[in-house]
């Protein structure tokens, strides 16, 4: 069993996979609590992973992978790293790793480049598989000795996350944070969404029963249905407007937040506020899988059995939620 000095965590990818790794850091500072624990993510992730009390030190990937390998290497080694967690995998930092003479190399072995640069290997599939992300990604800390047996309700407290960032100048919440509900329309892909209009007509039905409601997301989503939001003094567009550490305050500061399977949506169920998800019943995008793991969440589907959705062909029943459904979320 491996007894870690300190461990460094790589998940490259989107915010919402980075929260749901972020329990891997509570449990090993639970049995190790000595341990050093560093993340090697993406710069855009880093005020999530800031927002965790048990990762003490970040490397940003963007920056390191500009590096020749051999600065690369003289980079890692100033972390002292002994153990190395690939959660999401990478080629080049795979190879990174190894390189670096990192002694304990830990990966599910799926893919060959992971096969012949780590040195413990666990075998287990993610696609098809009826259990949620965040259990999955524990697996990975068999090696150390970390073998609970966790339901996706215990997680949450393992990720230690808080919101440490300030509301952003100019931007006046002059609503309890009971009446502020947000809206974030847009997934970048990442998952089927319920669409615009829906959204719009929510937003409606919201205001009118007095709410504020704030559309939140990128610009580059705001201009997509940025010319669609009512002119409504208690509707307010903020798409492109915050920063990722300015939209965690924002979320704080608010109780309820919809979105499909999004970060945002993650981040809003963590800090305890009413996180309502938008899901397809498809696997592997199902909410068995990808459901927010703070305990005040919910998740949506149209209808659980669908017949496409269960033979896995594209189907956006998703769209045909009710707004009355999820404004009976809110306002019940």
């Amino acid at each position: 069993m491996i007894k870690p000095g300190v461990v460094c965590i790589s998940r490259t990818d989107s915010i919402g996979d980075v929260i749901l790794t972020l329990p891997m850091c509570g449990l090993i500072k639970e049995k190790y609590p000595d341990c050093k624990i560093v993340f090697l993510g993406r710069n855009y992730t880093e005020p999530v992973i800031n927002c965790s009390k048990f990762v003490d030190d970040f490397i940003d990937w963007d920056r390191l992978k500009e590096l020749k390998i051999n600065e690369q290497i003289a980079y890692l080694k100033k972390y002292s790293i002994d153990t190395f967690i690939h959660v999401f995998p990478n080629k080049k930092i795979s190879r990174l790793a190894k390189k670096s003479n990192i002694k304990n190399r830990i990966s599910n072995a799926r893919a060959l480049h992971l096969f012949f640069n780590s040195n413990i290997r666990l075998n287990f599939t993610r696609r098809n598989s009826d259990f949620h992300e965040a259990v999955l990604n524990t697996r990975l800390l068999e090696p150390l000795g970390i073998k609970k047996s966790l339901s996706v309700s215990d997680l949450w407290k393992y990720t230690g996350f808080e919101n440490k960032y300030d509301l952003p100048k100019g931007v006046a919440l002059d609503f309890p944070p009971d009446r502020i509900v947000i809206l974030h329309p847009k997934s970048q892909g990442s998952a089927i969404e319920w669409g615009i209009d829906n959204f719009i007509n929510l937003s409606i039905e919201l205001a009118s029963s007095g709410y504020k409601v704030l559309f939140c997301g990128t610009e580059k989503e705001g201009v997509l249905f940025r010319n669609k939001i009512p002119i409504n003094k208690d509707i307010i567009d903020l798409t492109g407007k915050l920063t990722l550490e300015e939209y965690i305050s924002v979320i704080a500061h608010s109780n309820y937040l919809v979105a499909a399977s999004t970060g945002p949506l993650h981040i809003a169920s963590l800090l305890n506020k009413k996180a309502i998800g938008l899901y397809s019943p498809r696997k592997p995008i199902h909410p068995g899988r990808w459901k927010p793991i703070g305990l005040n969440s919910r998740t949506l589907v149209y209808d659980e059995d669908c017949k496409d959705c269960e033979k896995g062909k594209q189907c956006d029943c998703v769209k045909d939620i009710s707004v009355t459904r999820v404004l009976d979320e809110i306002i019940s």
